[in-house]
């Protein structure tokens, strides 16, 4: 039921584009450079696994990295051969700007933290156009009071971000526009377009950086790529596996161009005697005046100094061109980035020919270039970051039995779709679901990739389980690749007319050993009722659902045995549409069509063995703690813990399997044999609205029951949403005592959590989270297909006014939407936390998609660029 793309996208040049023969050669380069390579789990080789503190900010600028770049308003090529990215200096700063700055997990008061004004603005999917915001101040960076006021706040206290350290008073800073345009695939363009916004004149060095990967140092090869001046004042690009390339560079000025190297500092950071010029040479050229720190004629990396005196409320401009050797030199840049725009505001009118508002399509707009502005190029191979280079020191010996030494079959080479590229510049499987479902509406092929990327064998563990996240590959997210392979599926044939089944049948067969994992991993005694553990829901319990408990103790999950019916059931819905063309497949349907029942029974079983998750008492879903004495004991902590059974639902139109040999008696017989299970769930047997079937985890009552406490406002829902805690803990926090005598609570919290469990920015207890409010929304419309309005609840609970699911969907898709959308004062509440950007009419169309939301007034929460995930309000903004 996922809000399907607009067909007529397809006959749009950049449509046309995307299927063409040259569809990968237009892909070639896109924005694959990280923003934050630093302290990432990649280039950690410490022995105690504290990547925060063993690749900190400060050594970013000197340090070569192993496996990545990154940059600020990054571009490369799909190898990061070629780099290119921004530099900037207001003769304040100690350092040159090249990278976004943030606060480490420990620094910041909830955790990791980006400390900058940046803005995704617009792109499409081939990249043949790209642009952004960014927002640099005129006085020096507060690099230090970020740091020292954060360290001085707690868990209760807002964070203390750049505008609020007054560097942006009236408007004493510099809006810098970066846009890319392609004037072939090969041919890329970089224009800088800075404006001063105040009144006053201020100087600013904008610097376009050239440089290549550092490959040379890990491996050992002699060639190494070289950028070195020309006669006529080009750099020429020579790379042993590449075409030679020019780098041009043009603007109001003048620019100097300044070499050094991609290498490492050691005098610096090891105390080690080697020769420059190293990766800092530039900066401590452009910062200190020294000389000797560069070169003037070649290196591995290269800058363009433009060194602009900008008057009050005036503008600059620059560019630079890195083509071919064989590329027409005579080029009018200016009109292919006419051009290329042209061509993106045709894609993007036909995608949102349906909506009528235009902050509705500045918002869906902005949402879509925050999902393709995190791509990223992801280079790690664990066996190899384990064991060490061969010609380098090698790792410590702790490196052998901590972090991800299960996975060493990991090789993971590839552009891959990020949450974000500052506070998660790595990719972790359900996120990735989510951002691919997202993707669907405007690039259908390259969703397909990313989905197919974690079920290869060189990324999928060989015992089937998929990897989580690179702090912790071995970590469970939710089982949520069926659901995305399908709605990926069905969205590209409402696009094209027809499904990619060769997709489909690929994937289901690597998902069927990933369902195995499940079952034979997270099912402890083998009941159906699973554990899964953390399951991407960090705080939303009162201890860490991944911790060992004491012995023989386990803890049934009602969202880790609910997202396996649901996993079930999608994997049953696969099976049936590869079995009209291949009935082998009829099986398989069947036997998780079984599955699905015999979890179906165990989670409802509380009715008459009271050994099931439902809770009669209070009509909702709870997680059971099974202690060694045999003893259980429900974890009446009302959370979406007990709403995702809703997820666990799928209607079937008859004329989608009576034409299935034996479907239909095989299920029947089933049912015949097996009355107990087939009785706690819908009645699949009764055709519903238009000659459905229903299978769901709940029963009619149990249904309106669970939705009568989602619905309530006292509890669930919020003015934006369903709430991850039900508000009822505000005044009556859930507490239990542990076997030690001591005490675990939790309350609801609307922001911020007080708890570190899982430590970092991350709390379920009260927000609005947009991956789940898209679930809720979607099982509702699936809902609605078999009951039509002949089930009705009330909507709020309490009201007295009955409402269709239909209704329900709908009214929640608005709450969502609303919090990106500008209100009467012209206000966006996720924006509330930026006054100074929400009054100035020049920055009031600017959108940031964070990773939560507030539970109460919608402001925006945790990382504020996940245009992963969040990016979901994007199909929620596209007409049905």
């Amino acid at each position: 039921m996922t809000a399907h793309p607009a067909p007529g996208i397809l006959n749009t040049i950049e449509g046309q584009r995307l299927s063409g023969v040259d569809a990968e050669h237009w892909r070639k380069w896109g924005p694959y450079l990280s923003e934050r390579q630093w302290a990432t789990v990649r280039e950690d080789y410490s022995a105690d696994g504290n990547a925060w503190s063993y690749f900190p900010h400060e050594h970013a600028r000197s340090r070569a990295y192993r496996w990545g770049e990154d940059g600020l308003a990054g571009f490369s090529d799909v190898a990061q051969q070629w780099c290119l990215a921004l530099g900037l200096w207001n003769e304040r700063d100690p350092f040159i700007k090249e990278r976004l700055f943030g606060l480490t997990n420990a620094e910041g008061n909830h955790g990791e933290d980006v400390k900058e004004l940046y803005f995704y603005l617009d792109g499409v999917p081939s990249h043949s156009y790209m642009r952004m915001l960014y927002k640099y101040p005129h006085a020096e960076f507060p690099y230090a009071d970020l740091v020292e006021e954060n360290s001085r706040r707690g868990l209760e206290d807002a964070e203390y971000e750049i505008l609020d350290t007054g560097v942006f008073n009236d408007n004493r800073y510099f809006d810098v526009t970066v846009e890319y345009a392609k004037n072939t695939p090969d041919d890329v363009l970089m224009r800088v377009t800075v404006v001063n916004r105040s009144t006053e004149a201020a100087r600013l060095h904008v610097m376009p950086h050239l440089w290549t990967r550092n490959t040379w140092v890990w491996t050992g090869a002699p060639q190494r790529p070289l950028l070195s001046i020309m006669d006529d004042g080009k750099v020429k690009a020579t790379n042993y596996n590449w075409a030679d390339y020019i780098a041009t560079a043009w603007g109001d000025v003048t620019p100097e161009w300044i070499f050094c190297n991609n290498e490492t500092n050691k005098p610096k950071l090891e105390g080690i005697e080697a020769s420059g010029p190293f990766k800092d040479g530039i900066n401590d050229y452009v910062v200190s005046g020294d000389e000797q720190a560069i070169r003037r004629d070649s290196g591995s990396k290269v800058t363009a100094r433009f060194v602009l005196d900008i008057q009050g409320n005036g503008r600059s401009v620059i560019y630079l061109r890195f083509a071919p050797e064989t590329a027409d030199p005579h080029l009018d840049v200016k009109a292919v980035f006419a051009k290329r725009r042209a061509e993106a505001d045709a894609f993007y009118a036909e995608l949102q020919h349906n909506i009528i508002d235009e902050d509705a399509r500045n918002v869906q707009r902005q949402a879509i270039a925050g999902l393709l502005w995190s791509k990223q190029l992801y280079y790690f191979e664990v066996n190899r970051w384990i064991d060490g280079d061969p010609n380098r020191p090698a790792p410590p010996q702790e490196r052998k039995s901590g972090r991800n030494t299960q996975w060493r079959h990991l090789v993971n080479f590839d552009i891959v779709s990020m949450p974000d590229k500052w506070e998660y510049p790595w990719y972790a499987s359900w996120d990735l679901a989510f951002q691919a479902v997202a993707y669907a509406m405007i690039d259908p092929g390259f969703a397909k990739q990313q989905l197919l990327l974690l079920v290869k064998d060189r990324f999928m563990h060989p015992n089937g389980q998929l990897p989580a996240y690179e702090w912790n590959f071995e970590d469970a997210n939710p089982p949520v690749h069926a659901w995305a392979c399908w709605h990926v599926y069905q969205q590209e044939k409402a696009l094209t007319g027809h499904g990619d089944r060769e997709f489909l049948e690929r994937v289901f067969h690597k998902l069927l050993l990933n369902f195995s994992w499940w079952v034979n991993r997270k099912d402890a005694e083998g009941r159906n009722l699973f554990q899964g553990g953390f399951l991407g829901l960090d705080n939303i319990g009162i201890f860490d659902r991944s911790a060992v408990l004491p012995p023989g103790s386990h803890l049934d999950q009602a969202d880790g045995t609910a997202w396996m019916a649901a996993y079930a059931l999608d994997l049953m819905r696969i099976a049936l549409e590869l079995a009209k063309e291949n009935p082998v497949y009829v099986d398989i349907g069947v036997k998780f069509f079984e599955h699905f029942l015999h979890i179906a029974g165990a989670i409802n079983a509380g009715e008459e063995r009271h050994d099931g998750l439902w809770d009669e008492q209070d009509e909702f879903f709870y997680d059971v703690l099974h202690r060694g004495d045999g003893t259980c004991e429900p974890m009446r902590l009302r959370s979406i813990v007990g709403l995702i059974p809703l997820f666990a639902v799928q209607v079937l139109e008859s004329k989608e399997y009576e034409g299935l040999p034996g479907v239909r008696d095989r299920l029947k017989e089933f049912v015949r044999q097996r009355p107990d299970l087939a009785r706690l769930v819908s009645r699949w047997t009764e055709p519903g609205q238009g000659n459905r079937f229903l299978l769901a985890l709940l029963r009619g009552q149990r249904t309106k029951s669970l939705l009568a406490r989602m619905l309530d406002e006292k509890e669930f829902l919020s003015p934006f949403g369903i709430r991850s805690l039900s508000k009822i803990h505000a005044e009556a926090p859930f507490e239990m005592r542990q076997e030690d005598g001591s005490m675990l609570s939790a309350r609801y919290q609307p922001a911020e959590s007080d708890s570190r469990l899982y430590g970092g920015n991350s709390n379920w207890r009260g927000p609005l989270w947009m991956p789940i409010n898209y679930m809720l929304i979607e099982s509702l419309h699936e809902f609605y297909l078999y009951y039509s309005d002949n089930f009705s609840v009330e909507y709020p609970t309490g009201s007295g006014y009955l409402a269709s699911l239909e209704e329900v969907a709908s009214g929640l898709s608005e709450r969502l939407t609303r919090m990106f959308l500008k209100d009467e004062n012209g206000h966006r509440p996720s924006m509330m936390a930026y006054p100074q950007l929400q009054n100035d009419p020049d920055c009031a169309d600017l959108v940031l998609f964070h990773e939560y939301f507030h539970g109460e007034n919608g402001r925006g929460l945790g990382a504020s660029h996940q245009t992963g995930w969040s990016a979901l309000v994007a199909l929620l903004l596209q007409p049905r």
